[in-house]
């Protein structure tokens, strides 16, 4: 059995201060009991990961970030490495997310560098795949997301993927307020779990964690998450309201 993970992605939103409001409202409204049967995660900015372990303490929620640089240190300006972010008592970390592959170029190739170096670092990565509305209507979907879980995934061992969840996210339904119905979801997610067992077998793709990362919300969230390939959701905007968005870890409860 499979333990839910619901994970939010708070993208470019709140500052140190206004996260402070928002952790401290989850940390309050989330029970140990919950916490025990469902996997948390927040992905804050990076200007908000010092704030948030202040914040979340000895809570059990994981503490994510929204991408890593694919080289340890160097003269990168800007970037962010793994071991920054481990420093911070950051246990996963966003790959490969459509918004990176649509504004900041990020191919199968570099995001397939990003996961070996998370995992380097014992960082777990989560990474994005998923299609556009155009490559849905052309039936290429399940090619595109086939190509993508196999190129970023190269030369990782069995091993490797005990420490990597995959969430599928169509492109179509970020932030559009449209979301696939639970049966295109689950489909894919069926699609996945194939590409897996074809690379993996069959124990690594029945073990292996997807999650749903399509504007799933506090209205939808019961239905995707009762089918049987979706092991929990990447929240968007949903995750930052922290009502919203402890009612949908209550749905995967």
């Amino acid at each position: 059995m499979r333990k839910k993970f619901i994970a939010g992605n708070w993208k470019m939103n709140t500052t140190s201060v206004t996260s402070k409001d928002l952790l401290s409202g989850l940390v309050s409204g989330l029970s140990d009991e919950i916490l025990e049967k469902v996997d948390v995660v927040v992905c804050p900015p990076f200007t908000s990961l010092a704030t948030t372990n202040e914040v979340i303490k000895n809570k059990k929620i994981g503490i994510g970030a929204q991408n890593i640089h694919q080289k340890d240190e160097g003269a990168y300006t800007g970037e962010i490495s793994a071991p920054m972010i481990k420093s911070l008592n950051c246990g996963y970390v966003i790959l490969g997310h459509s918004e990176r592959r649509q504004y900041f170029g990020e191919t199968n190739h570099l995001i397939n560098a990003k996961i070996k170096n998370a995992l380097k670092y014992g960082i777990k990565p989560i990474l994005c795949v998923g299609e556009t509305l155009d490559e849905r209507e052309n039936n290429m979907h399940m090619k595109i997301v086939d190509d993508q879980v196999t190129l970023c995934l190269k030369d990782l061992t069995k091993e490797d993927m005990k420490n990597v969840i995959i969430a599928y996210e169509p492109v179509w339904a970020i932030g559009t307020g449209k979301t696939a119905t639970p049966d295109m979801a689950n489909e894919m997610h069926i699609i996945i779990r194939q590409a897996l067992e074809n690379i993996f077998g069959k124990d690594t793709a029945d073990s292996t964690r997807i999650l749903y990362g399509g504007s799933m919300n506090d209205k939808n969230a019961a239905e995707l998450l009762a089918k049987p390939d979706i092991d929990g959701g990447l929240i968007g905007g949903a995750a930052l309201k922290a009502d919203n968005f402890i009612k949908i870890i209550q749905s995967a409860y």
